[in-house]
């Protein structure tokens, strides 16, 4: 599995946190009180309350991610002990959504286009992906269906596992993007016992997200590793000291996407040497298919700020 898969799979357990579209003056809105104790601490239950708005909302959320195209760069820089790049290679994806499954087309390797038997190649996986689709059964939909059913109503019980897991502190409130957002620390709760395995990843970071106050959306987040994780077919293991920092923008006032993802992380794949990686995702020209409206973002995704 490519470094970046890895890092992505830590970012996504952990964003799901706040990963909720909730419109402005809507009653769940109106009912959520994250007002602090005067020490800035965060009482359990409204951090329960918290996510059970979040469980409500993260499938609309996710529903309209799917109405939207894009272009993602990844960049990733192998680097030696003193920092300095050993290699880097970088790779650009058209993002498609094909009958509701997203496909990646990769379109440049290191900023020059694919060479046409490359091309070509790309262009026969999302052919397989469309005959697929075109020609599935009606008992093969269904089971798809349901697949993706439960994988949604594991991410509904992934929320209340992240609120049992750590110890929330308000830490003040910054403006992100031009809109204003909590600011929330996060730290390991001693003795916290997961019940989904997944779960057991959470007492391994700790961070700092952004919520949009608005939206009640994440707009930012920082996490750090803190003890070696290892996990994965063919063993892969993040040390501590590993970071992950994610940045979000709102699109076409209805939905908030990826914008810029970094990591600095030491991994060890299987029997492989350790490695140093600093790795980077930028996204940019969302659009929303089936649509004329011009799509406009509270900030260009590619350059987050």
């Amino acid at each position: 599995m490519p470094v970046f898969r890895l890092t992505l799979a830590i970012l996504l357990l952990l964003s799901s946190a706040a990963r909720a579209q909730q419109p402005p003056g809507s009653p769940a809105a109106r009912e959520l009180d994250l007002t602090p104790e005067a020490d800035g601490s965060l009482p359990q239950s409204k951090i329960e309350q918290l996510f059970r708005v979040v469980a409500q909302k993260d499938i609309e959320n996710e529903k309209r991610q799917h109405n939207y195209t894009y272009i993602e760069r990844q960049v990733e820089n192998r680097v030696d002990g003193k920092g300095n790049v050993k290699s880097t290679e970088v790779k650009t994806y058209e993002v498609l959504e094909l009958y509701g499954e997203q496909v990646e087309r990769l379109i440049e390797k290191n900023d020059k286009p694919l060479s046409p038997k490359d091309a070509a190649r790309e262009e026969e996986k999302i052919q397989k992906v469309i005959d697929k689709r075109k020609n599935e059964s009606e008992s093969e939909r269904r089971k798809r269906q349901e697949r993706e059913e439960k994988e949604r109503e594991d991410s509904r019980k992934f929320v209340t596992e992240i609120a049992d897991a750590y110890t929330f502190k308000l830490a003040g409130t910054e403006s992100v993007g031009g809109r204003e957002a909590w600011v929330i620390d996060g730290e390991p709760r001693p003795g916290f016992v997961p019940h989904m395995k997944d779960a057991k990843f959470l007492s391994k970071f700790h961070g700092r997200v952004w919520i949009d106050k608005a939206d009640l959306q994440l707009a930012k987040m920082d996490v750090e590793c803190l003890d070696t994780i290892s996990f994965g077919l063919f063993l892969a293991r993040f040390h501590k000291g590993s970071r992950f920092r994610l940045e979000q923008t709102r699109v076409n006032n209805e939905v908030w996407l990826p914008a810029h993802l970094a990591a600095k992380i030491d991994v060890r794949l299987g029997l492989v040497k350790n490695f140093d990686v600093n790795f980077e995702q930028t996204f940019r020209d969302y659009k929303k298919f089936g649509s004329s409206s011009r799509v406009i973002a509270g900030g260009e995704a590619g350059s987050p700020k």
